[in-house]
């Protein structure tokens, strides 16, 4: 194996376990183990196992801001926020390994920050958007920041309960009542939520 390959190598078994386990129930030793190396290669690479965890965490949060991001392509606001809803949930689909290590408090500082941070990032995506919708509404903008975090707390909570639910519920049904909740409030709440954009799963 070359030098990177290897890198790769040892940052998908130490995802894998860090994900299994945590970082505390996860050793340098069970990593090189896997590896099919010896100790040493792991702390070559990453000067540990603090190392390795920073660069597993890092690359998570980055692909999972990415996905957010790209996702909000314009439209009708309801729409972008079912854009966002379908990102976080496609992200924790497709990334469960990833997500699992997201949502645990890190013992570790990462260049991105926490995962509360990482939330806060969404939020300041989804502020604009809102901001607008306010100011069209007439309401006040500058309340906009607060609820973008009540937004995107819920759907991160929420993606949260239903990667564990024993029953869990398809996507695109948990993407409608998040949508319905934050879009009507619990007054004006649809018995029956519909998605309006063209994503229906």
């Amino acid at each position: 194996m070359t030098g990177k390959e290897r890198r790769e190598q040892l940052l998908d078994i130490g995802r894998t376990l860090f994900a299994e386990r945590g970082f505390e129930g996860t050793s340098v030793e069970e990593i090189a183990h896997k590896a099919g190396v010896s100790k040493p290669v792991v702390y070559e690479h990453f000067g540990g196992k603090e190392g390795l965890y920073a660069v597993v965490v890092d690359r998570e949060m980055r692909r999972l801001l990415d996905m957010v991001t790209s996702a909000l392509t314009g439209g009708h606001p309801r729409e972008l926020l079912e854009q966002a809803a379908f990102a976080l949930l496609d992200y924790i689909e497709q990334y469960t390994d990833g997500f699992r290590i997201l949502v645990r408090d890190s013992p570790v500082a990462q260049s991105t920050g926490t995962f509360a941070s990482l939330i806060s990032d969404i939020a300041t995506q989804v502020e604009d958007i809102l901001g607008m919708e306010f100011k069209n509404r007439g309401f006040e903008p500058k309340l906009a920041p607060m609820y973008a975090q009540a937004l995107v707390g819920m759907v991160a909570l929420t993606g949260q309960w239903w990667l564990d639910a024993p029953q869990r519920p398809e996507k695109a049904e948990v993407a409608a009542h998040l949508v319905n909740l934050s879009w009507n409030g619990l007054s004006g709440i649809e018995p029956k939520p519909r998605l309006i954009g063209h994503r229906k799963s």
